[in-house]
C-alpha cells in the first residue's frame, strides 16, 4: 500500500499499478525451494555413490560418460563418470542395452540403485532399466582410453584431456579455491575488484609483455595519429599491453578501500619452455594499508593454510590418488608412496609457522654449503645476481624442511622500482647493499609461488626510483603548472606510468601487498610438477592451441 500511494502521488495512473500485493517472503522462499528442487532433481555420480540404498533399492536417473564397458554373455558391466568425483559408478546392463555403447559415449541411465552381491568390489550398483544415448562417440577412434596416457600426449589434446578424471578434479579444485579465497578475504573485510586486462604500462619493468593492437593497426604506415579515420592509426593511439600484474591498479583503490584483492588472468611474453612457465596464468593479488611487511606475510600464510584446510576437508588428497590411474602425471609412483608424498606436502603447508630468513642470510647459507661441500651449484650465489632455481630448492630443503620459506629484503637493484627501501641511514641517503622491504615465498620443489612488498608511497622517492630504472616521468615543475583543473596530457607526453605517480602526488598512505601464482600453488597441492599440466588451456612459447 505504501508503494501504491507513492506511485499515485507521483502521477502514475492507477490502471497501471497492479492491485495484487507483492509476494511474501515465505512465498518467495517456497518458489526458490521449488525451483531449486527442479534444477537439482537429477543427482550426479558423487551424490549417488554417497547414498545408501535399503530394501528394494532406490529408483534414480543419472547422467554421465562411459569410462569402460565389459560385455559378458548374460550381462554387461559399465563404469559411468561425470566429473563430480574421480570414482565411477558401476551399472549392470542387459546385453541388448549395451549394444552400441563405448568409451566416451554420454548416456542417461534410469534404474534401481541397490546393494551389490556379496564379494563385489563396489558396495552398490545400478541395475539399469532404460538407457538413453545423449552423445554418441566412436569408441574405436576416441583418443582418451582407459589406459596410460603420457602427460606429453595429453598436452596435444587440451580440449579432450579435460574429460580425464584428473583434469576434471583439477577443474573442481579450481572452483573450490575460488570459493575459499572469496570467503577468506570477505571474512577479513577485503573488497574484491576487477582490474583491467589492457594496460598502458609494464608493472614489473621487465619488458616481457604482449602488445595489444587491432587488425587495422598491425601494419601502421606512420600516418599522423591526428587523423582518427585512418585504418593505420593504432587503436589506442599509443602502445598498450596485456597486463603482467594488477598491482598498480589495485593501489589506486587503497586510499578509499584499505583492503582490496583480485583473482584474474595475467600474461607474460617469456620465450621460455620450462615446467614452471606459461604465457597466460591466473594471479591472486591483494593490497592493504600497512606499514609492516610481517603483516603482509602473515596474511599470505593464513590464506594458504586456510585454503589447504578447506581442500583437505573435501577429501582432495584421496581423490588425487584415485585420479592418478591413467592420468600420465604420476603413474610411475606407487599409490602408497604417492599418498605419503602428498600428505607430507599438505602437512608442511599446515604447520603453525613458516621460517623466515633475509636474502643476505640466504646468500651466506648458500656460500657456506659450497665451502663445506654440502652442495654444488651451477651458478655461484652472490649478492648481485639473485637466487637461481637451484638456490631456492636448496634453501627450501635445508631451511624450510618441508614447509614454505619466506626470504625477505632483496637488493633493490634486482627488484622492481615500486618497492619501499628497507635499509637507509638516518638521513635517508643510500648505503651499500641497499635492500627493499619485500619477500618471496618458496615452496619445496616448486620454489617461488608468492612475491610481495611494501610499496614506496613517497612521491619524490618513487619518481627518483623510476628515473633510476629508465622510466618516463614528467618533471614536478610540469605538474605544478597544470593545476588540479588542467586536462590530463596524453600518455605519450606525460609518460605511461605518470598516472601511477599521481597516486602519490595527490596523497598516499603506507601500504603493501602480494601476488600469488595460483597455477603453481595448485600444481604443488596436486603433486603435478609441470604447470602446463595444471592450466586447462596452456599457452606458452610456440604453442597456443584451441
Amino acid at each position: 500500500m505504501i508503494w501504491r500511494s507513492f506511485l499515485l502521488s507521483h502521477g502514475c495512473s492507477s490502471s497501471r499499478i497492479p492491485n495484487r500485493p507483492f509476494p511474501s517472503l515465505r512465498v518467495l522462499q517456497s518458489r526458490a525451494h521449488s525451483a531449486s528442487a527442479v534444477r537439482t532433481s537429477k543427482p550426479n555420480v558423487a551424490a549417488v555413490l554417497n547414498s545408501k540404498p535399503s530394501g528394494d533399492g532406490l529408483a534414480i536417473t543419472v547422467t554421465g560418460s562411459v569410462r569402460t564397458i565389459r560385455n559378458q554373455k548374460h550381462h554387461s558391466f559399465l563404469e559411468l563418470g561425470d566429473g563430480s568425483t574421480t570414482q565411477t559408478l558401476q551399472a549392470l546392463l542387459e546385453p541388448a542395452q549395451a549394444d552400441g555403447l563405448g568409451t566416451g559415449t554420454t548416456i542417461e541411465i534410469t534404474g534401481v540403485w541397490r546393494p551389490s552381491p556379496v564379494g563385489k568390489a563396489q558396495q552398490n550398483e545400478l541395475k539399469a532399466e532404460s538407457i538413453r544415448v545423449l552423445g554418441k562417440t566412436d569408441a574405436e577412434r576416441y583418443p582418451i582410453q582407459k589406459k596410460y596416457h603420457s602427460a606429453e600426449y595429453l598436452r596435444t589434446l587440451p580440449h579432450l584431456r579435460l574429460r580425464t578424471p584428473l583434469n576434471a578434479l583439477l577443474a573442481r579444485m579450481r572452483s573450490e579455491c575460488d570459493f575459499a579465497f572469496a570467503n577468506f578475504f570477505r571474512d577479513r573485510h577485503f573488497i574484491r575488484l576487477q582490474p583491467p586486462l589492457i594496460t598502458s604500462s609494464d608493472c614489473e619493468g621487465a619488458g616481457e609483455v604482449f602488445t595489444v593492437s587491432s587488425n587495422q593497426s598491425i601494419s601502421a604506415t606512420g600516418e599522423s595519429p591526428e587523423n582518427p579515420q585512418s585504418d593505420n592509426v593504432p587503436f589506442f593511439r599509443d602502445p598498450k599491453f596485456l597486463t603482467v600484474s594488477s598491482q598498480l591498479h589495485l593501489e589506486a583503490f587503497v586510499n578509499e578501500h584499505p583492503k582490496v584483492w583480485t583473482f584474474s588472468p595475467t600474461f607474460r611474453a617469456e620465450r621460455s619452455d620450462t615446467p614452471r612457465h606459461v604465457s597466460e596464468f591466473w594471479m591472486l593479488e591483494a593490497e592493504m594499508q600497512t606499514e609492516s611487511l610481517h603483516e603482509v606475510m602473515e596474511l599470505v600464510e593464513d590464506m594458504i593454510r586456510s585454503l589447504t584446510l578447506h581442500l583437505q576437508g573435501l577429501g582432495c588428497i584421496e581423490e588425487l590418488i584415485r585420479a592418478d590411474r591413467g592420468s600420465g602425471h604420476t603413474n610411475t609412483i606407487e599409490p602408497a608412496l604417492r599418498a605419503h608424498f602428498l600428505e607430507q606436502r599438505w602437512q608442511g603447508l599446515l604447520r603453525s609457522s613458516w621460517p623466515r630468513i633475509t636474502y643476505e642470510d640466504a646468500i651466506h647459507r648458500l656460500q657456506d654449503a659450497i665451502n663445506t661441500k654440502q652442495a654444488n651449484f651451477q651458478y655461484h650465489p652472490s649478492w648481485d645476481t639473485g637466487l637461481q632455481l637451484e638456490h631456492e630448492r636448496h634453501l627450501a630443503e635445508t631451511v624450510g624442511h618441508g614447509s614454505p620459506l619466506f626470504v625477505t629484503d632483496y637488493p633493490s637493484k634486482i627488484k622492481p622500482f615500486y618497492m619501499l627501501p628497507s635499509t637507509t641511514n638516518m638521513t635517508g641517503e643510500r648505503i651499500e647493499h641497499k635492500t627493499v622491504s619485500c619477500f618471496d615465498l618458496l615452496l619445496p620443489d616448486m620454489c617461488e609461488v608468492v612475491g610481495g612488498s611494501l610499496r614506496e608511497h613517497r612521491t619524490q622517492n618513487l619518481t627518483q626510483a623510476m628515473r633510476d630504472n629508465g622510466l618516463n616521468v614528467a618533471p614536478e615543475s610540469t605538474i605544478s603548472h597544470q593545476g588540479t583543473s588542467a586536462k590530463p596530457s596524453p600518455s605519450l607526453q606525460r609518460g605511461s606510468l605518470d598516472w601511477y605517480v599521481d597516486l602519490r602526488r595527490y596523497g598516499s598512505v603506507p601500504h603493501g601487498g602480494f601476488g600469488l601464482g595460483f597455477d603453481r600453488l595448485l600444481g604443488y597441492l596436486a603433486g603435478i610438477s609441470n604447470i602446463k599440466d595444471v592450466v586447462p588451456w596452456p599457452r606458452y612459447y610456440g604453442r597456443c592451441d584451441c
